[in-house]
C-alpha cells in the first residue's frame, strides 16, 4: 500500500497537467491519429505476454492516485471506473495513450515507462485490475421518468446494442468496451467527444452512427446504459468493499 502523501503528491501533479490546453496536446507534439484499432508495437506486445500480478500491484500504486485503489473511479466522471473493463481495451487504451493517439494529457505524464514501466507493466496492471471487482453503486443518469427511457432504449438498441451487447457488457474480442456500470458522467464526456470527432482514436463507425444525435437524444440513450442491471458476479459485495488484493 502507498502512504497518503504519495497519493497527494500524484494527485498534485495531475490536476497541474490536467491544466495544458487541448490547442498544446492537439498540435504538432502529437502523432496523427491511427485507425480504429490498427493495433501497434506496445498493444499488441502486451496482449501476448505473460503478466507478473505482483509487478502490476505495484505499478497500481501510481494509477489509483487518481482511479482509486478499488479502481472505480468518480461518479462526477472526471475519472472512470477500470474495474470490470476487459483486458483487451484496457491494453488498447494505455498503449494509445502512450503512443499518443489518444489525447489524454493529464494520464500521459503517468503512463510513460519511465514511470510505471515498459510493455510488460501494461500487461502487469491489465492483469491485477482484472482482479478488482466493481462499485454496486456507480453513478447513473438524471433521467428516471418512462418516457425518457423508453427513448433512450430505443435508441440504444438502434444503434448501439450491435457493438456494446444487451446489458452493455462489450465485446472482449473486438475491444468493444464495457459500458454498463460505467459512471453516467464519463460516458457522457466520452460519447460527446466520439460524436464530435474529438476522441481520435474512437471506432470511425461509431463517430458515423452517432454524429447526427441531437444533445436530448444523447443524454436519453445514455440515461438509459447507466441504468442498465451489471452482472451481480462482477460486482463487490458493497460499498465499502475495500480492494486489499
Amino acid at each position: 500500500m502507498k502512504s497518503k502523501t504519495f497519493n497527494i503528491t500524484i494527485t498534485l501533479f495531475a490536476l497541474l497537467f490536467s491544466t495544458t490546453s487541448s490547442a498544446e496536446w492537439n498540435g504538432a507534439k502529437w502523432n496523427e491519429a491511427n485507425k480504429w484499432n490498427s493495433g501497434g508495437e506496445e498493444q499488441d506486445k502486451a496482449l501476448l505476454l505473460k503478466p507478473d500480478i505482483e509487478n502490476g500491484r505495484k505499478v497500481w500504486e501510481t494509477c489509483s492516485a487518481c482511479h482509486l485503489q478499488e479502481a472505480w473511479g468518480t461518479k462526477n466522471g472526471e475519472y472512470p471506473q477500470l474495474a470490470g473493463q476487459h483486458s483487451t481495451v484496457l491494453i488498447k487504451q494505455l498503449a494509445d495513450i502512450r503512443a499518443l493517439n489518444r489525447d489524454n494529457p493529464t494520464m500521459y505524464q503517468f503512463s510513460l515507462p519511465e514511470t510505471i514501466g515498459g510493455v510488460q507493466a501494461i500487461a502487469d496492471v491489465v492483469a491485477y485490475i482484472q482482479r478488482i471487482p466493481m462499485t454496486p453503486d456507480h453513478g447513473i443518469g438524471p433521467r428516471k421518468d418512462p418516457e425518457n427511457l423508453e427513448k433512450g432504449k430505443e435508441l440504444y438498441e438502434e444503434n448501439c446494442i450491435m457493438c456494446h451487447g444487451e446489458h452493455g457488457e462489450g465485446d472482449a474480442k473486438k475491444f468493444y468496451p464495457r459500458i454498463g456500470g460505467q459512471h453516467y458522467k464519463y460516458i457522457m464526456r466520452q460519447f460527446d467527444w466520439i460524436r464530435l470527432g474529438k476522441r481520435r482514436n474512437a471506432n470511425e463507425e461509431m463517430h458515423e452512427q452517432i454524429k447526427r444525435f441531437t444533445r436530448n437524444e444523447e443524454i436519453n440513450v445514455i440515461n438509459y446504459v447507466s441504468r442498465l442491471k451489471v452482472n451481480p458476479k462482477l460486482l463487490a459485495p458493497s460499498v465499502f468493499w475495500h480492494n486489499d488484493l
